[in-house]
């Protein structure tokens, strides 16, 4: 069993069930329709906030604890969520499939970080965009979330490199205050990206 798996199966959701701060404030200026992606999205805070704001919502996460509590939340919201088991290591991404994927505090090793950055950029359909707030490099000494090595966490080129041929909307590097359920609390150091397909 997977180290998320365990980590869902409490009734609890360990984020919290409110969706993350910069994806809320980004979908309301975009006002987004259509069909949206959430990778590794966890317990489905953030695919039911999707789904609340109109959007045909697909989660892929490696947790099926954490589909389950998806499928309980979206229930409890009164909208639909489609679940899907998916390791991002044996992800297929589809030409031109979605016109919103977003990636939430997803971390992984390098080399899956580069193969799921570049599968997104494939997947987003022509006039479509890319949402993420992750973890920069810097967030270790912080002690307010995330992976606690480094590998698994975001420099900001990665981003400016792989989407230099896209429309970038909002990039962001430095500080931010989360508080989303009890492992992600205080002072913060994330990189935010949103990215329109040309």
């Amino acid at each position: 069993m997977n180290f998320w798996n365990t980590c869902f199966q409490d009734e609890n959701y360990v984020y919290g069930t409110e969706p993350n701060a910069f994806l809320s404030d980004s979908q309301k200026k975009l006002q987004l329709t259509g069909n949206a992606l959430a990778i590794a999205e966890g317990e489905g805070r953030n695919a039911v906030f999707l789904a609340e704001q109109g959007m045909n919502v697909t989660s892929w996460d490696y947790a099926e604890s954490g589909l389950k509590k998806t499928k309980k939340l979206a229930e409890a919201r009164n909208v639909e969520v489609k679940t899907e088991l998916v390791d991002l290591n044996e992800a297929s991404w589809k030409k031109d499939q979605w016109d919103e994927v977003v990636c939430i505090f997803g971390h992984f090793p390098e080399e899956l970080r580069r193969k799921t950055l570049l599968g997104v950029k494939e997947a987003v359909k022509p006039g479509g965009f890319f949402v993420a707030e992750v973890y920069s490099i810097h967030q270790i000494p912080y002690k307010s979330g995330g992976p606690q090595e480094s590998e698994f966490l975001y420099r900001p080129e990665e981003f400016l490199h792989i989407y230099s041929d896209w429309r970038i909307v909002h990039f962001f590097l430095g500080e931010a205050v989360r508080h989303e359920g009890d492992l992600h609390n205080g002072l913060s150091h994330v990189i935010q990206f949103i990215g329109q397909k040309r």
